[in-house]
């Protein structure tokens, strides 16, 4: 099933729901996801332009997360072209796509979605970084992890003189660069206040947004924490269970992204080679989708050579075989 097949879905869903059917799919592939970015602006403008102002807008939502102020962004553009946004969670709406979540006025969540924390996490050039498939990659640095280091020390080990905690920042700053740090805990407040602005969208009272926002960011006691529609819905949001018929479209949806992003498969980067002898092939492959019943498709496409290549590590007389990527594309690109 490709973007053809999902379409005649989203037209059955636009006119049960008197709605405007929008999607985005961010990969959640293990080793080859992406994160929600500025760069979706530009799709979704056309996407909305060829809608129009409508009633109300859907928006389909797959999501690990990524920029907060991309997620801000990006809700708030689709307000703008709509009265009411509910937006749909087919599996997982996580970080800043549980963000985007609380900008609409309903949140619509099959049995098996989730959402997630909303602590943000940092990327910048001076990030700590890893080595992945020959590329140095961005370590993301997520507000609440250092805050838990630092909180270990206080509260868990009864360190408080301030020598001894003035040398734990001292070692923290030798890891992570002290912008970086100063950005951390920066954007703490950033996205409680963000919070607090998108939530009255669907929640009225003020000391149930102060319990949600504290709970999104803090309380949940870890990113990796996730909240299905029970425990949502039981937070104050609202939360709609969707029909029987309306939940088998959402899945064959869902399977549908999956298969094409091949969204169960690690990704490896030797699978591009297309046989055991050759040591350089080009790649094409699709990250993540945004699409709707008017404008067409968009796909984040990545492309470039990956190349097997020998290195000695350390000086080692025995040769170890990597793969080196170099990538000519990374956006998104109109596919229909």
């Amino acid at each position: 099933m490709g973007y053809s097949d999902r379409l005649e879905i989203y037209k059955r869903i636009e006119k049960e729901r008197d709605t405007a059917v929008l999607a985005y799919v961010t990969s959640d592939r293990s080793g080859w996801d992406i994160n929600v970015a500025s760069d979706v602006i530009d799709p979704f403008v056309d996407l909305l332009d060829a809608i129009g102002p409508v009633r109300r807008i859907s928006l389909i939502l797959h999501t690990l997360g990524g920029r907060t102020l991309a997620a801000w962004r990006l809700v708030n553009l689709i307000r703008m072209f709509c009265d009411e946004l509910e937006v749909i969670v087919p599996s997982k709406a996580l970080s800043a796509g549980t963000l985007m979540c609380i900008g609409a006025d309903k949140i619509i969540m099959t049995k098996q979605a989730v959402l997630g924390p909303i602590d943000p996490s940092v990327n910048s050039p001076l990030n700590p970084q890893v080595n992945f498939g020959g590329q140095p990659t961005q370590v993301p640095l997520s507000v609440e992890s250092i805050r838990g280091y630092l909180n270990l020390a206080r509260q868990e080990l009864g360190i408080a003189d301030s020598q001894h905690l003035t040398q734990l920042l001292v070692d923290l700053s030798s890891h992570i660069h002290p912008v970086v740090l100063g950005n951390v805990f920066r954007s703490t407040e950033q996205i409680r206040f963000l919070a607090r602005k998108l939530l009255p969208s669907q929640v009225n009272d003020e000391s149930k947004v102060k319990s949600i926002v504290d709970f999104l960011c803090a309380d949940s006691g870890s990113h990796d924490y996730t909240i299905d529609r029970r425990e949502a819905s039981e937070l104050g949001l609202n939360i709609e269970k969707p029909s029987e018929d309306f939940y088998i479209a959402l899945k064959s949806i869902h399977t549908s992204y999956t298969e094409e992003l091949k969204l169960l498969l690690p990704f490896t980067p030797t699978e591009v080679f297309t046989d055991d002898t050759s040591d350089v092939s080009s790649y094409q492959m699709r990250r993540g989708l945004i699409e709707g019943t008017i404008g067409g498709c968009y796909s984040f496409i990545s492309e470039g050579v990956m190349s097997r290549v020998a290195s000695h590590p350390n000086g080692s007389p025995v040769p170890q075989q990597r793969v080196k990527d170099e990538r000519s594309f990374d956006g998104w690109r109109k596919i229909a």
